[in-house]
């Protein structure tokens, strides 16, 4: 193993030893009491099976045969989630294949950021994940069930699945993915477009049919945002088939892998002799295996929260500088948009998962001591799935990537490290991902330009006030302050700053994630504006120095007179009603430091 992999696994078994032993001793008091279906009442039990018919209720009566719970974040809006209304009749008729029953247990929301970005709707989108967390503990809650399939794809979505089935982590659970969209619109044009939008130089007409080019078709949107960072990560720690993250939906593949997933989860069940869950195999090191596959990716800045919480929901404490260290050691081995041209589909047929994880294997960056939903290792997943005369194998992959410029060795990577790092200094603490972000941007320089709302950018870029250096700060945007949006709103405006050749970079609270590009920003900053953190008291024209080399985020003022100021306090009233947000007060209330997870559910797990 790579020394440093091997240190920062050692410190997190170190520092989790007794939340981890008191998780897996709460999982094997639950195991040992499954099938939880015979402590049923008959009462009980006749109702659970109410709706079925006579055969699988006579199935359902033996202890020895397998119930299948599928816990879905369906809906027809989500382009990723919509190819799910079919996968229950797929996955039923599987489980009758192996005499057994699967069942929807239950739904959970789904929301789309790409919907809500830049409006009310987008300040409910990080507490989605916990109550997608509560909604998959309420379908798994009614003890009926020997193993579990997930079925989501995109932002909080598969984070929040995770998180709940932790909670029954004695059960064993696959993640059942959807697959991408075709490859629309390139994403320079996309690019390129919203940009000459922002300018005022085209409208809203020639707008709406760019857009519509690149989201266009069923699947996940084909950027490595935070959707298509989730399928890599799952299918890295094991809880995936072998390479069925990005295999398009409504193919006969995708069936295939379906069907193949309900099989093998009830392979892994206890009345098939099975004794391994979720919770065994979701351990310190395919923790540090998803991180790494995060670095060398350039994934989602969205995951320094939610691996988090869904390491913190198997009894597992990870930090940020766990990432960071990880991230100086580990290399850049793809360039997908928007650190490059190319999307997902380029990287799955330049050999994708399979070919990246033989190289993270053979280069000692990956634990290959893990359990995985197909057995021990990950040698199984280095092979890529495919038909022959319809039935579903695994070839390995050919012994060289076919898109060198999307997907590198660990030889010869596009840069020596992962491009993830942590700033911290008298403005706070934040992260930074700089894998898209141009050396000579590293390191700005220059006065601030401060709001209290995102909205107000747009004005200020319109009016000509944001043509010179600046570092735009945007505060009151953490998680207790209105829910922690992501502010992808002002990255057109900030892009054509930095074209304009202006030295320009974001420090916010809030949150840029899986599109971040090429403007260098701060994101994240705790403490935030709302709780006394030091954003609050910055003014126009103060002098902030973000320098991502060196890891540093200082305001470059007086430390006695910057002390001596009083924060900001602006209304925030407007962020707290209309939109559903009144029945979020307590989730802002209750909501741990963007380190801990960004999560509402504390110390109890």
């Amino acid at each position: 193993m790579h020394p440093t992999v091997q240190k920062v696994t050692q410190r997190i078994i170190d520092r989790s030893r007794a939340s981890r032993e008191d998780y897996l001793g709460r999982m094997n008091e639950l195991k040992a009491q499954s099938p939880h279906r015979g402590a049923l009442s008959c009462s009980n039990l006749a109702h659970g099976f109410a709706a079925c018919g006579q055969s699988d209720k006579d199935t359902l009566k033996l202890m020895n045969k397998a119930n299948v719970a599928m816990v879905s974040a369906y809906n027809d809006m989500l382009s990723a989630h919509q190819p799910y209304a079919g996968f229950p009749d797929v996955i039923r008729e599987a489980a009758h294949g192996m005499g057994s029953v699967a069942q929807f247990a239950g739904g959970t929301p789904a929301m789309c950021d790409g919907v809500t970005q830049g409006q009310p709707g987008m300040e409910l989108s990080l507490f989605s994940r916990d109550t997608i967390a509560m909604s998959t503990a309420v379908a798994l809650s009614h003890n009926m069930f020997d193993a579990t399939l997930l079925l989501g794809v995109c932002d909080k979505i598969v984070p929040g699945l995770m998180i709940g089935a932790l909670s029954f982590g004695y059960l064993p659970t696959i993640l059942v993915p959807a697959g991408p969209m075709p490859s629309g619109l390139p994403n320079k044009e996309k690019q390129r477009i919203r940009q000459l939008y922002a300018e005022g130089k085209i409208g809203k007409e020639e707008l709406l049919e760019a857009e519509s080019k690149s989201y266009h078709s069923p699947g996940t949107c084909t950027f490595y945002g935070t959707a298509n960072s989730n399928q890599l990560l799952v299918e890295v720690m094991g809880l995936h088939l072998p390479g069925a993250a990005f295999v398009h939906p409504n193919t006969p593949l995708r069936d295939q892998l379906t069907r193949a997933a309900t099989e093998q989860v009830i392979r892994l069940s206890r009345p098939q002799g099975g004794e391994l869950g979720l919770g065994d195999m979701v351990d310190e090191k395919s923790i540090v295996n998803a991180l790494v596959a995060l670095l060398v990716t350039g994934g989602s800045t969205n995951h320094t929260l939610h691996w988090v919480a869904i390491a913190r929901a198997a009894g597992i404490i990870i930090d940020w500088d766990d990432y960071a260290d990880l991230s100086s050691a580990v290399p850049s081995m793809t360039r997908i948009y928007p650190n490059g041209e190319e999307d997902v589909n380029a990287f799955h047929e330049a050999g994708g998962t399979p070919f990246l994880i033989r190289e993270l294997l053979d280069n000692g960056l990956l634990h290959n001591d893990v359990e995985t939903v197909v057995g021990r290792g990950l040698e199984r997943y280095t092979q890529m799935p495919t038909l022959e005369s319809g039935k579903l194998v695994w070839q390995p992959f050919i012994g060289k990537s076919l898109r060198p410029d999307v997907l590198s060795t660990a030889s010869e990577p596009f840069a020596p490290d992962g491009g993830l790092k942590v700033l911290h200094g008298n403005l706070g603490r934040g992260v930074i991902k700089v894998s898209a972000v141009a050396a000579e941007h590293h390191r700005v320089e220059a006065p601030a330009v401060v709001f209290n709302d995102q909205n107000e950018l747009k004005a200020a870029f319109d009016a000509g006030e944001l043509d010179k250096d600046c570092v735009v700060v945007v505060r009151f945007q953490g998680p207790r302050s209105n829910g922690m949006p992501e502010l992808h709103k002002l990255t057109p405006y900030l892009g054509v700053l930095q074209d304009r050749g202006f030295k320009v970079a974001l420090v916010t609270d809030g949150r840029m994630s899986g599109a971040s590009g090429k403007v260098p920003a701060a994101i994240h900053v705790y403490p935030e504006a709302l709780e006394g953190g030091a954003l609050a008291r910055v003014k126009d024209g103060d002098t902030i120095c973000l320098d991502a080399d060196k890891g540093t985020l200082e305001i470059l003022v007086d430390e006695a007179e910057f002390a001596s100021r009083q924060p900001a306090r602006p209304d925030l009233s407007g962020y707290q009603k209309g939109f559903g947000r009144e029945l979020f007060g307590w989730m802002r209330r209750a909501v741990s430091t963007p380190e801990e997870g960004a999560s509402v559910f504390g110390d109890h797990r």
